[in-house]
């Protein structure tokens, strides 16, 4: 199972981010809560070390799945007609299999919108998110070598 950060404290009734991820699927019982999930899957298969974290919740906002790996790799959304997952680092990625489809205009982030109906290349989605993991690697070894 992915790991979680932090760790609730169960005293006080509160849920790991994985359990909140698993209510946010659930909470879709139409095709985003089942793409989302899918999704969700291929990233764990991508990295089995993969860090499920909650983050950015507030009053007016429930909270964004997250999944890191020595950083970002990508959060979560859910819309009415897409499922978004945006990559940190995804102008810095390859994506020879052209999966990006929004957010193309920055410098930085890169996002995967998936509409009803649609399918994610499964390989290439698991090689984007090892692509991801790398870079966040390369990241952090560069920051303790210097």
């Amino acid at each position: 199972m992915p790991r979680s950060v932090p760790e609730p404290d169960e005293d006080r009734g509160e849920r790991s981010p994985s359990e909140l991820i698993d209510e946010r699927v659930t909470q879709f019982d139409d095709w985003r809560g089942a793409t989302l999930a899918r999704l969700r899957d291929l990233i764990r298969e991508a990295d089995p070390e993969v860090v499920e974290e909650w983050k950015w919740q507030k009053p007016t906002n429930p909270g964004v799945p997250v999944w890191s790996h020595d950083g970002i790799i990508c959060t979560g959304e859910t819309y009415k007609a897409a499922v978004k997952l945006t990559f940190a680092k995804g102008a810095a990625l390859e994506d020879p299999s052209k999966l990006f489809n929004s957010s193309l205009g920055g410098n930085t982030r890169r996002a995967i919108d998936v509409h009803e109906g649609e399918e994610v290349d499964a390989e290439a989605f698991k090689e984007l998110i090892r692509e991801a993991v790398a870079l966040n690697a390369a990241t952090v070894r560069h920051k303790r070598a210097r």
